[in-house]
């Protein structure tokens, strides 16, 4: 069976394309995560508090970040995908985040084959709105659960996640290449 984490490459063309494997769906509470040890995604948890997900979130295979763990992508999408589901994506912008002590950074795409966001191209041709509600959501989604504190800490543009992927590539090189 194939590992989603290790065995798929970054993308097509990292850091400027790349693939996005699916764990969480826009619209839910459920927080799945990939298991490379199974392999195959798993029911984590359901989160504390009555949020749900803005758009589908994962990882991006063959990465590793500050946060030892995958580093984080959401895909921006009118209709979720499936966990597994592997989506060619663009990336746009960088959300920096402090997760209880850990830097938990996101990068924030599009689909490459979604003609609603052909236009996308970087953080400014977002609304405000979808910056918003992403912003909201990781601010909120963790308030229920005992002792955890996240901090949203502002937004970068484009070349910031281009960075930050392959940062995340070279940890993942140093680590289990």
């Amino acid at each position: 069976m194939t590992n989603l984490w290790e065995d798929l490459e970054t993308g097509p063309n990292p850091p400027e394309e790349i693939y996005a494997v699916v764990e969480c769906l826009k619209g839910e509470r459920n927080k799945y995560e990939y298991d490379k040890d199974i392999p195959g995604v798993v029911l984590d948890r359901v989160l504390h508090s009555n949020v749900h997900y803005p758009s589908d979130y994962g990882f991006i295979p063959r990465s590793y970040y500050d946060d030892e763990d995958p580093f984080d992508v959401l895909v921006l999408l009118e209709d979720q995908t499936f966990p597994g589901c592997v989506i060619e994506a663009r990336p746009v912008a960088l959300m920096k985040m402090d997760d209880d002590g850990e830097q938990d950074d996101k990068v924030i795409a599009v689909p490459s084959e979604d003609p609603r966001y052909d236009h996308v191209e970087g953080i400014d041709d977002l609304t405000q709105q979808e910056l918003d509600e992403i912003e909201e959501f990781f601010e909120t989604y963790k308030n229920l659960e005992e002792g955890k504190e996240v901090a949203v800490e502002g937004w970068e543009d484009r070349q910031a996640a281009y960075d930050a992927i392959e940062h995340a590539q070279d940890l993942y090189e140093q680590h289990f290449g």
